[in-house]
């Protein structure tokens, strides 16, 4: 991951809550190694993004527990239309 104190350039991403929950619960799960990319600075996208989640946002997404991530869900998959 790029030091974020670095002279990189960068972009900030307003997500819903509950999108941040899955979508942190979702990183937390899954071998990156087994999810399909066509160039390996796919995986160190999300590799970057979850290193994000667990310092930008913690405890509030890091420390969220199995019934919040469950609710986090429903909300997000309730109106998905497809």
């Amino acid at each position: 991951m790029a030091d974020m104190n670095s002279d990189l350039p960068t972009v900030t991403v307003r997500l819903w809550r509950a999108d941040a929950v899955v979508l942190f619960d979702w990183l937390m799960s899954t071998d990156l190694n087994t999810v399909p990319i066509t160039h390996p600075a796919q995986k160190q996208a999300l590799t970057d993004l979850l290193s994000r989640f667990e310092y930008d946002t913690a405890p509030d997404i890091t420390g969220v527990t199995a019934d919040e991530i469950a609710a986090a869900q429903h909300a997000v998959a309730k109106d998905m239309g497809w």
